[in-house]
């Protein structure tokens, strides 16, 4: 019975991670990717310019974070390979394909950890190849991305 339960939470949790990505590469809906997150849920790029403190929490800081860096983006695309769900975590292996207008493009693979409790996002640490991102990024778009920090 217990493994049962458990089996319907990472079910459940799988399924809403699924959706989470749909809205986030397909839909870009950055104000409905907020609100996959509880209000103090939790978002960074763990190996972050900004450290341990570079953190976006509740939805509307969430949205704000990703609005910063993909909005700017005349294209993104979504390569998911593995996803696994145990109970109420879930992790991605995948990598977002960026393309900027001015011609740029970079292929940056991520791992990604989501906590889920009673069916809302916690928290979410992306795990990027920020090597791979900052060697191809266009210097406009560095530059609009630290003014955003600056302001935040």
């Amino acid at each position: 019975m217990l493994h049962d339960m458990t089996s319907d939470l990472s079910a459940r949790n799988r399924q809403l991670i699924e959706r989470f990505w749909l809205t986030l590469y397909s839909k870009r809906d950055f104000d409905g990717i907020g609100a996959f997150f509880t209000e103090d849920g939790e978002y960074t790029d763990v190996f972050s310019p900004g450290g341990d403190d570079d953190i976006a929490r509740g939805p509307q800081q969430i949205a704000a974070r990703l609005r910063l860096g993909l909005e700017p983006l005349s294209g993104i695309y979504h390569h998911p390979k593995h996803m696994i769900a145990e109970g109420d975590l879930v992790m991605t292996e995948h990598a977002e394909e960026w393309h900027w207008h001015t011609g740029e493009t970079v292929l940056v693979r991520f791992v990604s950890v989501h906590h889920i409790v009673d069916g809302k996002i916690v928290r979410w640490h992306d795990y990027p190849d920020l090597q791979a991102l900052l060697s191809a990024a266009p210097q406009w778009w560095m530059e609009h991305i630290m003014e955003g920090y600056a302001r935040d």
